[in-house]
């Protein structure tokens, strides 16, 4: 009886202990500081807001449905993939397996002769017609337009331009309201924007972000760069749908997005063209079916501190540098020359060349504006008429004003310390590598490793036309006459054309190592 009291104490100690500690842990924590009433109060002003925009354009936004006859894929109709659309039928189920789960059943019948796709839009006006984008309803043979009530009706497409990625469609429905339209060039990085769509085909979608930056043209969406970037969530089905901001005024069309090769969904990079290029595009669309663009006639890029010093321009100046301007055209009979660098067109600062070539691309055709540039340090202005887009891009031949080069039989001779061997450019070298057969200067026949040349990525094959001397741009005929340009001089300004990738013209500015 004494053993089973002793096992009965030692029991109960136990469980008191256990009860204690358990007591200890589970004890409550002192509780976290409140949100502050004023911090409420602006988080649900800010939700209100939200709520707000959202009610007011939905009702502008619309989902369209396209099927595309013997199609078995969606393609950018710049070519290359889609940055909205699956690649393939095997991407498309892949995408719609992890959004809808393994067990989706994937309609392989769709690709027989038909395709499916799904894209965005919004009323443009009272008229029925409603914006969207280009690829979104390129090569359909049916359009449908659902609309925020689950109303549906069938669309015509009026016209469409892949240059801009800008398409009008119309209903027959003139009761809708059209969507307000804000002005994109007055966007701010870090604004607060809504993207409204049917991604993944799910209809009245809001997403909400900021603008993360503005005049984006070093990407190959479209023709005309300029593009808003966003970390609004875009995904395939938002594209042709409006980026809106807080007054529930579109500012953008959304178009695109950047994502990893293993997944078409957003990575909150995402593309939308500015409103105020794309009613532009529209209007014409409406009135003619088609659109005419504007032509300067001059390749241009940014002026950076080596181009400021060689062509003796104020380091602090904003502008652009010709590079190339083509024979004949508006830019050509302005007196415009390689060299210059143009600080303004039309009242508007040139902040890069994309915005100079979409500004200039929608600018009324055979009007004068005033183009500002400067040359030799000096300020002028000039007067410009802007030709028919067709008519400048046929006189492009990937010429500059060069006089003939030398003799055919020059040898390759090297370039000083920069790393260069050089020949006069014959037409048969010019067919082999790529450049036009009236083109002139000096082939680049060898690159010697780890010199300025290779650090400047000058490649064999690439055409030296020019040379900066005293602030001008002086052609070059002969190695000859380049090297006694360039003397003893430990850093030199060339003017490079590529002879791959379409003939990109450059200034290079090469330093002697030390």
């Amino acid at each position: 009886m004494r053993r089973t009291n002793v096992v009965a104490w030692a029991a109960l100690v136990v469980a008191v202990a256990a009860l204690v500690s358990s007591r200890a842990v589970t004890r409550p924590v002192p509780a976290a500081a409140g949100i502050s009433s004023e911090g409420q109060k602006e988080a649900k002003a800010l939700s209100e807001a939200f709520e707000a925009v959202a009610d007011f354009v939905r009702p502008s936004v619309v989902k369209i449905n396209v099927i595309h006859e013997n199609s078995i894929r969606m393609i950018n109709p710049r070519g290359g993939r889609n940055p909205l659309q699956p690649n393939s039928p095997k991407d498309l189920e892949e995408m719609l397996k992890r959004f809808f789960g393994p067990e989706f059943e994937f309609p392989q019948q769709q690709f027989g002769g038909r395709a499916q796709g799904t894209g965005s839009g919004f009323v443009y006006d009272d008229k029925g017609h409603i914006l969207t984008n280009n690829h979104v309803i390129d090569r359909a043979t049916k359009v449908e337009v659902v609309f925020h009530d689950g109303s549906k009706a069938n669309a015509k497409v009026i016209g469409a331009d892949k240059d801009a990625d800008v398409a009008v469609i119309q209903v027959e429905k003139s009761s809708l309201r059209p969507a307000l339209r804000g002005k994109s060039g007055a966007l701010k990085v870090g604004e607060l924007v809504m993207a409204i769509g049917a991604p993944f085909g799910l209809g009245q979608t809001v997403t909400t972000g900021i603008i993360s930056a503005t005049e984006r043209s070093d990407i190959a969406i479209t023709a005309y760069g300029r593009l808003i970037q966003t970390d609004a969530a875009i995904n395939p089905g938002n594209s042709g749908g409006p980026l809106v901001d807080m007054d529930g005024r579109v500012v953008g069309i959304n178009t695109a997005i950047a994502t990893g090769a293993a997944s078409s969904s957003n990575a909150g990079v995402g593309f939308a063209i500015p409103i105020d290029f794309a009613e532009n595009v529209a209007d014409q669309i409406i009135k003619t079916g088609k659109v005419k663009y504007a032509r300067l006639g001059v390749q241009l890029e940014p002026l950076t501190a080596d181009l400021a010093k060689a062509l003796k321009v104020d380091p602090e100046t904003k502008g652009l540098v010709a590079v190339q301007v083509v024979p004949g055209s508006p830019a050509a009979k302005a007196g415009i020359k390689v060299g210059d660098v143009i600080t303004s067109f039309n009242g508007t600062p040139t902040i890069n060349p994309g915005s100079l070539r979409s500004q200039v691309a929608l600018s009324t055709i055979g009007k004068e504006y005033e183009l500002v540039l400067i040359r030799h340090g000096k300020e002028q202005r000039l007067n410009v008429v802007l030709a028919p887009a067709e008519v400048v891009d046929s006189k492009f031949e990937g010429n500059d004003e060069s006089p003939k080069t030398g003799e055919n039989g020059e040898e390759a001779q090297t370039l000083g310390d920069f790393g260069l061997s050089l020949q006069a450019l014959t037409p048969e070298l010019a067919s082999r590598l790529g450049h036009a057969k009236t083109a002139k200067g000096l082939v680049v026949t060898e690159v010697k490793e780890k010199s300025p040349a290779e650090d400047a990525e000058i490649q064999v094959g690439d055409l030296v036309t020019s040379v900066i001397k005293n602030g001008d741009s002086v052609a070059v005929d002969s190695v000859e006459s380049l090297q006694k340009i360039v003397g003893k001089s430990d850093e030199i300004t060339l003017l490079v054309k590529s002879g791959k990738g379409g003939g990109l013209t450059r200034f290079v500015t090469l330093k002697k190592a030390k």
